[in-house]
């Protein structure tokens, strides 16, 4: 679309508000103070997505180690619905996967997705996440409860 511009923005405590308001349009479950408190510390791990200066999406991520492989977990990737299919989520997705080349030894991107929601299935799927196991009852008090986990392996980091 000419003319419009999307930019990605760190969070901060004085933006850190803008999250949980977008987070409680975008999702169905509640995130508590704790989750905000941590967003505030990963630094590059998450962002705020800017479409023409207005905030309407965001990623937040961590880093998971099990197994001895060190995997990037995304927490949430979400943008405004009347914001979908602007290329927002491409943007938060591609800083993603920048995330996992410029700091390599990641060898994998995984996330869960409630297994009703079959827009993001096939937004991931699109860019080459797997279904790689059902957890039954992952959501509380929301139907279905049950969630996909997707992952996408990486092979070109460094260090793996």
């Amino acid at each position: 679309m000419k003319g419009v511009r999307i930019e990605l923005g760190g969070i901060t405590q004085h933006n850190v508000k803008q999250l949980k308001r977008l987070n409680q349009y975008i999702f169905p479950v509640s995130y508590n103070d704790k989750f905000y408190k941590d967003v505030l510390e990963v630094g590059d791990l998450a962002k705020l997505a800017y479409f023409n200066d207005v905030v309407v999406g965001a990623v937040c991520c961590r880093i998971d180690t099990n197994g001895g492989k060190r995997r990037l977990y995304i927490m949430t990737l979400g943008c405004l619905a009347p914001y979908r299919r602007h290329g927002i989520g491409t943007v938060l997705l591609n800083h993603v996967f920048k995330i996992c080349t410029n700091h390599g030894n990641f060898h994998s991107i995984f996330l869960h997705v409630q297994i009703n929601n079959d827009s993001a299935i096939n937004f991931y799927k699109h860019f080459g996440f797997e279904i790689v196991e059902t957890k039954d009852h992952y959501y509380k008090r929301i139907e279905p409860s049950d969630a996909y986990v997707l992952e996408k392996v990486l092979t070109n980091t460094k260090g793996s």
